[in-house]
């Protein structure tokens, strides 16, 4: 790869982090988890992240964070945030350690796959979820379908990215190389690319969560006569108990739960995609154990 489109790609991508670590800070009505993984995925894909940022999570201005955020699909960019930005980071780390084992590659996608799932589901989903339902378990219960549903595209998309782009880039799965973190930027882009349906889909039907703004955490602004939509729905209610938006403009309204059933169809669905889209990598790029 061209050391000058990756050097405008790294200078890129630390500019947008910056920013959005002093906007979380400063301008943030969102959970620290919805913002970390925000920053996350902003380092993981640069520019590409700051800019569903800034036109989808972003608050405009002091009051107009949840009209701003109320359109199903840029819940399902939100809702996407937390498990690319679980997965992304589980797998990288993965990664990282796989290239001083020196195994094979069908091994490093098992050990990538496992940290991905770990990654996404126990730390950012579980934590996110953790005070709508009350304790850690049920949190981890209540969203590990969703999760797993979600994550299967995700992997979908990155892992036959990564296993392509190391075979094309000799020397790019070297952690302390330029090339192995831009390739796991492009497979983190083309992962979210592949997930963001089924995470609309999910959001749509209330299986999984949008972004939430924190209870009277986005105020009127000064002077403008008017009450903050959120503080005026979340007002006399517990924090933990309430999502934000799509499911935030009724908050009377909980997540369904498909039949276990369909819920089982959905996983092995979703397995089968991963399967067969690691089937034609394999067409192209041999996949050993």
């Amino acid at each position: 790869m061209p050391a000058g489109a990756m050097l405008v790609w790294f200078l890129l991508t630390g500019a947008s982090v910056a920013f959005v670590v002093w906007d979380s800070l400063f301008n943030g009505v969102t959970s620290w988890v919805q913002r970390a993984a925000w920053v996350l995925v902003t380092l993981y894909t640069g520019p590409v992240g700051l800019f569903f940022y800034l036109l989808t999570c972003r608050r405009p201005f002091p009051g107009g964070h949840d009209a701003f955020t109320k359109a199903t699909w840029k819940q399902g960019v939100n809702s996407e945030m937390h498990c690319v930005a679980g997965d992304a980071t589980g797998i990288i780390v993965a990664a990282i350690l796989l290239h001083f084992l020196a195994l094979p590659n069908g091994w490093d996608i098992v050990v990538e796959y496992s940290f991905g799932f770990i990654s996404g589901l126990f730390v950012f989903q579980a934590l996110m979820m953790l005070p709508m339902f009350g304790s850690y378990g049920q949190a981890v219960r209540k969203t590990i379908f969703a999760e797993t549903a979600s994550m299967n595209f995700v992997m979908t998309g990155m892992i036959p990215t990564m296993v392509l782009l190391a075979a094309a880039w000799p020397g790019s799965e070297d952690p302390l190389s330029p090339e192995f973190w831009f390739r796991m930027s492009l497979a983190t882009v083309v992962g979210a690319v592949v997930a963001f349906p089924v995470k609309n889909w999910l959001v749509a039907s209330h299986l999984k969560h949008g972004c939430m703004t924190l209870p009277g955490a986005d105020g009127p602004a000064p002077g403008a006569g008017h009450r903050s939509p959120e503080m005026a729905g979340h007002e006399g209610m517990e924090m933990g108990g309430h999502m934000g938006h799509e499911m935030g403009h009724d908050h009377k309204m909980a997540m369904r739960s498909l039949p276990a059933g369909q819920a089982l169809a959905w996983i092995i669905g979703t397995y089968a995609l991963l399967l067969a889209a690691l089937w034609l990598t394999g067409r192209l790029v041999p996949i050993t154990f």
